[in-house]
């Protein structure tokens, strides 16, 4: 009794978050309400003896992908007056699709029956001595290892291809070259000057930023008049 009032309302609990899921004007209470079915159905999963997938539905999708989504809502910059303007002109295409998707799901619902020998043509029976994360970690990790590991390598690639096709080069990025790094030398990149004396401390050898060709032409035909003129001015004393 307990467990059919429990389930009843955890039941209810789930469709009517589910309901405001899709119905709600605020896309960060679409994804509170998103949380709060996930939880109701792990509690139904409870209910149903499949504690391992209530616990990963909790762990991965409340934790995980539920979050993300919050915060990929929260960081996004929704304008709700334009998401409302089209809602009253998509209403009747809306309410055709709910019509087919009921009328659909009475005809699925009026034509099913439970065959009595169901029960013993399960694909998978759980052993009665062992619980049902064994039972479910022998069927994935030894019956299943294969297509479970294809599975894995699908979405790896699926990964792989969505990283690709987002990630261009736009030529903004710097990137270093390790090789032409590690061969160059102190004269590749730096020169020592040797300055007047009273001028500075080239004199002690300290290397100097090599300056660029236009500023460097430009200091040695600076420095070429200033000898110019002390030469002048020595003959004139």
């Amino acid at each position: 009794m307990i467990a059919a009032l429990a389930f009843y309302a955890f039941a209810a609990v789930l469709l009517a978050s589910a309901a405001m899921v899709v119905s709600s004007r605020n896309p960060v209470h679409s994804v509170l309400f998103l949380i709060l079915a996930f939880f109701n159905a792990s509690a139904l999963f409870v209910l149903a003896g499949a504690e391992f997938l209530a616990m990963t539905l909790v762990i991965v999708y409340v934790g995980a992908v539920a979050v993300l989504f919050l915060f990929v809502v929260m960081m996004l910059d929704i304008n709700f007056v334009q998401l409302r303007e089209g809602f009253q002109r998509y209403l009747p295409v809306g309410l055709a699709v709910v019509v087919v998707l009921l009328a659909e799901l009475a005809m699925v619902l009026g034509g099913w029956k439970m065959a009595p020998e169901a029960m013993n043509l399960r694909f998978a029976p759980i052993a009665a001595n062992t619980s049902n994360t064994v039972q479910l970690g022998k069927l994935i990790y030894t019956d299943y290892i294969l297509i479970f590991q294809a599975s894995g390598m699908i979405l790896l690639v699926a990964m792989i291809g969505a990283i690709v096709l987002t990630l261009r080069d736009r030529g903004l990025t710097r990137k270093q070259n390790i090789n032409a790094q590690t061969r160059r030398t102190p004269a590749d990149t730096l020169v020592l000057v040797d300055a007047r004396s009273g001028a500075g401390i080239g004199e002690l050898g300290i290397y100097r930023p090599k300056a660029p060709e236009s500023v460097a032409a430009a200091h040695d035909e600076h420095h070429d008049a200033h000898h110019g003129d002390h030469s002048s001015a020595g003959g004139h004393h």
